[in-house]
């Protein structure tokens, strides 16, 4: 039986934001235990190795590394992974994750993506649609309950997008925040898959002077005071030397998704 909650008029009762759509799984497959083992070996040898290397030869160890299948997962704020990964590896594919509440220019952009790069680009959403949301949960649980939102709309789809893959590869940076300050190049995530982290040290120079370089795609909105762009209804554009996450869930205390936590 449903767990329901009263609606703030009593005139409808709403699932409880904590139970999780059904039919659907909420978590990824853990890796068989010797896959495990063999990534923790890899990255007791190698993370002190990769230390300052180039994305590029994060990229290169990366294909020489993994034998399964890779996951590059895409925000679509800039499109850097999706040139360092083009023709680099073989064996990946780019992953967004269309939470239905993203700016249309970020939709744009994931779009341009798919016309520029080979590279297949997998589309993930969420078991349901912004108004089955609403329908089941309530209107604004993004406002109510952002981890529970995030957690429907971002974390549960990765987990099960993850499954057929080795690895994964992020855009994850040490200057995004505080708490992404000491992310290592390579990790094993909860479920024993790679976690490959090639931006790990690089600035937001580092970030712009690679998209000039290599003529990129980008995101309207980078330019127009978003430095980091989630969804719409929980973005705003921050001030000039503020918290580069600071326009993220403005106004409450979260500070992640819970896709890197």
């Amino acid at each position: 039986m449903h767990s329901l909650i009263r609606s703030d008029s009593g005139a409808e009762d709403y699932r409880d934001p904590e139970v999780s759509p059904e039919g659907a799984a909420t978590t990824t497959q853990p890796l068989p235990a010797e896959r495990r083992q063999a990534h923790e070996e890899l990255v007791a040898e190698w993370n002190h190795r990769l230390e300052g290397a180039s994305a590029e030869d994060i990229i290169a160890w990366a294909h020489t590394h993994v034998p399964g299948p890779i996951a590059v997962t895409m925000s679509m704020q800039d499109t850097v992974l999706a040139e360092l990964t083009e023709g680099a590896l073989d064996n990946a594919e780019l992953v967004f994750l269309d939470t239905g509440f993203h700016f249309p220019e970020t939709l744009e952009t994931r779009d341009k993506v798919a016309e520029r790069y080979r590279l297949p680009l997998r589309n993930i959403t969420p078991v349901y649609s912004r108004a089955e949301q609403d329908r089941v949960y309530g209107p604004r649980l993004y406002a109510r309950n952002p981890t529970a939102c995030c957690r429907m709309r971002k974390v549960e789809p990765l987990a099960r997008m993850l499954d057929p893959f080795e690895a994964w590869i992020t855009g994850v940076r040490r200057a995004d925040s505080a708490l992404r300050a000491n992310t290592p190049v390579l990790e094993v995530d909860r479920t024993g898959r790679l976690k490959i982290n090639p931006l790990v040290d690089w600035t937001d120079d580092d970030v712009d002077n690679y998209i000039a370089d290599h003529d990129l795609i980008i995101n309207p909105l980078t330019r127009q005071g978003y430095p980091s762009i989630g969804c719409a209804t929980c973005t705003l554009p921050v001030a000039e030397g503020e918290d580069p996450r600071a326009g993220r869930w403005a106004g409450t205390s979260k500070t992640e998704c819970g896709l890197h936590t």
